[in-house]
């Protein structure tokens, strides 16, 4: 059955560095939390808002092996008040368990979702 599974992070700081860090963590805490592999990835897509402008989420992506799933990055839709610095992601899988994926929220993005974080 193919699903998809959400998450969201905050990062301190628009750089190269943080915006690595950031969706490597939230990649890694994802896998980890639902076991998933890279095997079972159709396609990752991510947003960021339009305040984090030094770095593309997927190269960081690539860094870590993703090397084989597809990857699509685009900037959030800019809404008057929303939180800043944040990396979403939305990845499509083949998924075999009874239990749904479990989405994961990190850091300041915890507010976004209150319901499951």
């Amino acid at each position: 059955m193919v699903v998809s599974v959400r998450g969201a992070i905050q990062i301190d700081e628009n750089s190269r560095e943080h915006i690595f860090q950031g969706i490597q963590e939230l990649i890694s805490e994802l896998c980890e939390k639902n076991t998933i592999t890279e095997d079972m990835l159709i396609s990752i897509q991510c947003s960021q808002t339009r305040d984090l402008d030094e770095a593309n989420p997927a190269t960081g992506l690539r860094e870590i092996g993703f090397s084989t799933v597809p990857l699509w990055c685009v900037q959030e839709l800019y809404v008057k008040g929303g939180m800043e610095r944040v990396i979403r992601v939305l990845l499509t899988l083949n998924w075999e368990n009874e239990e749904a994926p479990r989405s994961v929220y990190l850091r300041g993005a915890k507010a976004l979702r209150p319901d499951i974080s």
